[in-house]
């Protein structure tokens, strides 16, 4: 560090007597230094030096001056206790006093309140306030700085201590200091570096101490010595550096840990006062004498450089380490002044004021960064340059080299003829180094640590600036003063060539035969003898390592990476191949590795190619100079065909097709142009008109012709080639019909493959009537069949079957589904009937059922269980069924199961529709009966989806509203036992509440009563819907489910049913007796006459009647009536209803009680109904209301 004097001033008043500087300050932009110089301020310009302007206002000396950080207003104070506030135009615009002598001044850095302290208080101003306000201290204040936040304020005390207070004057910390009353504190600052982590006060005191303090009062480090009384402390405005002056006339440079690193100026008397112009080296000093110095600082560079590692001081008392490649930086804090460093290998020397430290790297590893100290010697050391080696380290103090062990021992010593201007390191084995120097004489010397001689290795005419050897020590470059670059032969000293404008150079440590030098702004690189590639670089080129440079700009270094392209193609350009792969590998781009492969392939340098693709991962050409090199294993060598494949490979065909007929290998040129679809070439290198070549040359181009998207061609060619299959393919994939039919016409019939893809394809493409014609020509009738059944032509398919029943099932069953999948599923169920698909057929009316019950459609649950009743008949009938009696068991047991379910769901529907809807269209008599008919069948099981107390809730309301209060009341107790839907829960808790006030009795007109027995029956009857004298079944009417007078009747054993129904529809019919009111008979002797009353019958009259009562009474099992032939011949036939069920039911017989009530039965369903019931409702649905058969008139 060196400090120029820019301009000096001596101050002195009227009668030329000194004038002491006591402050100073400079405006924030460093236009301007404010003074305080006796009893004036002087504004001083900083380029030159010129005063300005003194400033008169105060009456006797101003001690201390100091500028707003925003640059508006300074501030003076004097001993005659006032402070004015100047502008920055340099006018006074205000004035206040304290009752003592204005010691110091601070304004704050953010709000630019000032703090003015005199002897025994100090004040507060701001712009805002009229009134100072001011705070007593018990001791004398000497000077006062504010935080960087503008939060805390710092005042040194007389008494030794330190008080911080906040804005509003209140002390927050007192920093208390050893030694204090012998210690006055005389100048301290806070450092302005906003980069610290926290606060730092520099505090000098007059026990001729120097401390750091944090905001909490804590000390930081040690206190530092500094031999003589302290006056100012100055920071520089990044906080790096602290200015000291006093009692020692000087002012000096100290880090911020306050190692002292250089004297700024020596002056004649004491230094009272110093500032640093802000962010800038220049630093202004005021002395009792009335000399102002106005220096500039200059930091000189000190580095070090071997191959890729970089030591340079940063901060004065710090080692930086730089790695160039990774840019990894390691900092080794020393805390003393660095003056020297130099580093080597593993090695690095760091010369400091007092002693020489060595460090070492912890590992041998390349890249590791980390260093500890080896060894320090405790010398003082004078030299102009410092060199280190693995055991010794080298000073050089103009002609002298010294050689000192790492112990401090000095080993050897050279003396030059003359000044050494450059040394460096060559390296060598540990203890035995190589250093080469240059001498201002011009004499380049080789000295080797271990041997006392220097070893010259030439002499020229002009002073050595710069000096490198090459790789291999062949080759060595020198900068003279002249800036030129020579290159010598070392073995042969001839000059080898020179270049101008260099001012550094440096051989490529990676490649002996290239160098690069720097000057006027330009990098020069320059390979072997070729000329010298140029590009534009600002500095000195320092080291050369591959494609990097080393480039050292101002103060920084920088690694430069530079393309070796230019170099590389110098050399391609003269076929050196190995050359130019050696100079590629120092680094160039992937496209000048690819332009290395390939000149290196057509060159044939195989080698060279291969290594040059595999770096750029080219597994095409690898592969091509793979199959060569093996090729040649095996004895080929021909070179034209070798090249002929390069060629072919690098997209030159047509210099390959050349290059192979001249090898005579024509086939492969037409091998080429057919893999590239270049085939009007190929032709060309067709052999002898082989018709096997012709024909997969045509099958080739039909292949292009497909792959290129040009399908017609290609099924052209594949048709002229044979190539049927492929051709149809192609022709069904475009949809091109027309030109298929004509194919499949043309074709022959043997050739079943061709024609069914043919077909097949006709087929996708909806073209029906030409797939029919292909198949018919096939004379496949199963694919025939098949494909009207894909195209739903029903009519054709079922007319095939009739000519080949045994194709069937092939119809009928997709016909079925096809039904079913338009909602035809009755129609679906007959087609599955007619495929002989029973299981099919029922499933179909499971699934409808079952999805009626879930949907709630529960008359639609009844149709289909009837239906399903009636399969379940038809395939008991069947002649394979009629052989297995467990079969035709269960087909029964199902039959009659699910009739029994059918009558449920249909009688369930009404009640269901009466609890869900809001209205209904059955009168309560109707609702009354189907409620008590379906929990009389409800003792067996309840179907899924029934509700019983649906049910119960129906007959509960009907059976109170007709007056059968004891159903009624039983209706409502059962409900009570079961789980009601919340919105029954409240109609059937009244309801069970207001039946109890009705009397416990059901009305007579609404208790059923048995035509066979004639016997009055309960409501309800346990033993199901039956007499429960007679057990006779009750037959009900469909629609009202009123009881019919209809009793059953079976025919005796040996009477088939045809033979009842012929004896039946034979039988006459009973002529009605003539009705007289007189009566007149005649007893014995006595003879009577009655008027209305008749006698008796005869029972034999009618034989039918006298049957009814053969039954036990009061029995548990029912006895039906039995009737023999003479019988069924004394029943009129309008009496009797027959329902004649399939085989192999029996028919059954009913005889009608009350012959004026009319009955019709259904002839679908078997079903009984109330005339008026059955015809009411066929006329609102046109159809059976049960099981929707339309009836003949």
């Amino acid at each position: 560090m060196r400090a120029v004097p820019t301009w000096v001033d001596k101050v002195q008043d009227r009668d030329k007597l000194e004038q002491c500087i006591w402050d100073l300050c400079f405006r924030p932009d460093g236009s301007q230094l404010i003074v305080a110089a006796g009893n004036r301020v002087l504004v001083y310009d900083t380029n030159d030096g010129t005063l300005i302007q003194p400033l008169k206002g105060h009456k006797d000396t101003v001690y201390c001056v100091t500028y707003a950080r925003d640059g508006k207003r300074f501030a003076s104070g004097s001993a005659d206790k006032s402070v004015i506030i100047w502008t920055s135009k340099l006018e006074g615009i205000l004035k206040y006093t304290h009752n003592d002598a204005i010691q110091c001044l601070s304004y704050n850095p953010l709000t630019h309140q000032l703090a003015s302290c005199a002897v025994s208080d100090f004040g507060l101003w701001t712009a805002e306030q009229k009134n100072v306000s001011k705070h007593k201290v018990n001791s004398r204040i000497t000077c006062c700085s504010w935080t960087n936040d503008g939060q805390y304020l710092a005042l040194g005390l007389y008494n030794g201590l330190v008080s911080i207070r906040n804005k509003s004057g209140e002390e927050k910390v007192k920093i208390e200091r050893p030694n204090a009353a012998t210690s006055p504190v005389w100048s301290l600052q806070w450092n302005p570096s906003r980069d610290e982590t926290y606060d730092v006060l520099a505090v000098a005191d007059w026990g001729q101490r120097l401390s750091f303090y944090q905001l909490s009062g804590k000390q930081i480090g040690k206190d530092r010595n500094l031999g003589y009384d302290p006056c100012t402390v100055s920071w520089f405005s990044k906080g790096e550096y602290v200015v000291i002056g006093g009692a020692n006339k000087q002012c000096t440079l100290h880090t911020k840990e306050g190692v002292k690193l250089g004297v700024i100026g020596d002056q004649a008397s004491w230094v009272w006062g110093a500032a640093v112009k802000p962010d800038s080296n220049y630093v202004a000093v005021g002395c009792q004498d009335g000399t102002i110095g106005y220096y500039q600082l200059i930091f000189s560079t000190v580095h070090g450089l071997y191959k890729d590692r970089y030591a340079y001081r940063d901060n004065m008392t710090d080692v930086i380490i730089q790695h160039l490649i990774t840019d990894q930086k390691v900092r080794i804090k020393c805390r003393d002044l660095v003056k020297k460093i130099a580093i080597y290998r593993h090695r690095l020397a760091v010369q400091l004021p007092d002693k020489i430290v060595i460090y070492e790297l912890y590992s041998d590893d390349a890249a590791d960064m980390h260093y500890k100290v080896k060894e320090k010697i405790n010398r003082k050391f004078d030299c102009n340059l410092l060199v280190v080696c693995s055991q010794n380290i080298i000073l050089c103090q103009d002609k002298r080299l010294q050689s000192f062990s790492f112990q401090g021992i000095k080993e050897k010593e050279w003396v030059m003829e003359s000044l050494i201007r450059y040394i460096k390191v060559i390296g060598g084995p540990p203890g035995r180094e190589g250093l080469l120097v240059g001498l201002k004489n011009g004499q380049i010397m080789k000295i080797f640590v271990d041997n006392p001689f220097p070893i010259m290795l030439l002499k020229q005419a002009t002073s050595v600036r710069c000096l490198d050897v090459s790789a291999s020590r062949t080759k060595l470059a020198v900068v003279d003063e002249h800036s030129t670059c020579l290159v010598y032969d070392i073995n042969t000293k001839e000059l080898l060539f020179q270049e101008p404008n260099a001012n550094s150079v440096a051989w490529n440590t990676h490649y002996e035969d290239m160098l690069c030098f720097s000057g006027n702004g330009l990098l020069n690189i320059k390979a072997s003898n070729f000329p010298v590639h140029q590009q534009k670089l600002q500095g000195f080129v320092v080291g050369f390592s591959g494609s990097k440079i080393f480039c050292l700009h101002v103060y920084s270094m920088s690694s430069v990476d530079v393309p070796q392209s230019a170099s590389m193609y110098q050399y391609l350009e003269k076929k050196f191949f190995k050359d130019a792969y050696k100079v590629a590998c120092l680094g160039v781009t992937d496209g000048d590795w690819e332009v290395l492969a390939h000149e290196a392939l057509e060159g044939l340098d195989f080698d060279t190619a291969k290594k040059a693709f595999i770096r750029i991962r080219d597994l095409r050409y690898l592969e091509l100079i793979h199959n060569i090199e093996e090729r040649k294993k095996r004895g080929e060598q021909d070179t034209m065909v070798f090249l002929g494949d390069v060629y072919g490979y690098q997209g030159k065909f047509h210099e390959g097709a050349k290059l192979y007929k001249k090898a005579n290998h024509e086939h492969k040129a037409m091998n080429m142009y057919t893999d590239l679809r270049m085939f009007e070439y190929a032709k060309e290198y067709i052999g002898s008109g082989d018709p096997l070549d012709k024909k997969m040359l045509i099958t080739k181009q039909a292949d292009w012709a497909k792959s290129s998207n040009e399908p017609k061609a290609a099924a052209e060619m594949y048709i002229s080639a044979g190539e049927f299959c492929k051709a149809i393919d192609i022709i069904g994939d475009h949809g091109w019909a027309d030109m298929m039919i004509d194919v499949a016409r043309k074709l022959d019939k043997a050739d079943r493959e061709a024609l069914s893809r043919a077909a097949a394809h006709l087929a996708k493409m909806e073209q029906y009537p030409y797939a029919a014609e292909v198949y018919s020509k096939m004379g496949d009738i199963k694919s025939l069949i098949s494909l009207h059944v894909e195209a739903k032509h029903w009519d054709d398919a079922f007319t095939l079957v009739e000519k080949h029943p045994e194709y069937k099932e092939e119809v009928y069953v997709p016909y079925a589904q096809w039904l079913a999948e338009n909602d035809k599923f009755e129609e679906a169920q007959q087609a599955f009937h007619k495929a002989g698909l029973q299981t099919e057929a029922v499933k179909v009316l499971e699934q409808l059922t079952h999805n009626a019950v879930l949907e709630s459609r529960f008359n639609d649950a009844g149709y289909y269980f009837w239906k399903l009743s009636m399969q379940c008949l038809d395939i008991a009938k069947d002649d394979e069924v009629i052989d297995d009696p467990d079969k035709k068991e269960e087909m029964l047991n199902k039959f009659h199961d699910y009739q029994r379910k059918a009558d449920m769901y249909y009688a369930y529907h009404s009640i269901q529709r009466y609890t869900d809807e809001p209205f209904t269209s059955h009168l309560p008599e109707a609702l009354f009966n189907i409620s008590r008919y379906l929990l009389h069948m409800m003792q067996e099981n309840v179907p899924h989806g029934i509700s019983k107390v649906g049910t119960l809730y129906a007959l509960a309301k009907q059976s109170k509203n007709l007056g059968a209060y004891k159903l009624a009341r039983y209706a409502y107790e059962k409900l009570q036992s079961l789980r009601v839907p919340s919105r029954f829960l409240e109609t059937v808790d009244l309801g069970s509440i207001m039946i109890r006030s009705k009397p416990f009795h059901d009305g007579d007109d609404l208790l059923p009563m048995c035509y066979r027995c004639s016997t009055t029956n309960p409501l309800l009857n346990n033993n199901g819907d039956c007499c429960i004298n007679c057990r006779q079944p009750f037959i009900h009417s469909f629609v009202s489910f009123e009881v019919l007078p209809l009793v059953e009747f079976v025919l005796e054993d040996g009477l088939t049913d045809e033979e009842a129904v012929l004896v039946l529809d034979l039988s006459i019919p009973k002529q009605k007796k003539e009705e007289k009111n007189w009566r007149e008979s005649r007893m014995g002797p006595s003879q009577t006459l009655r008027l209305g009353d008749d006698p008796p019958e005869d029972e034999d009259d009618d034989p039918f009647t006298a049957k009814l009562m053969t039954f036990e009474q009061g029995g548990t099992d029912f006895t039906p009536v039995v009737v023999t032939k003479s019988v069924l011949q004394s029943m009129s036939r309008s009496e009797v209803y027959i329902l004649k069920w399939p085989k192999p039911l029996r028919y059954q017989f009913f005889r009608s009680l009350l012959p004026d009530v009319t009955i019709t039965q259904c002839h679908s369903c078997q079903k009984l109904f109330h005339t008026d019931d059955f015809e009411l409702q066929y006329l609102q649905k046109g159809s059976c209301p049960f099981c929707r058969g339309a009836m003949e008139d």
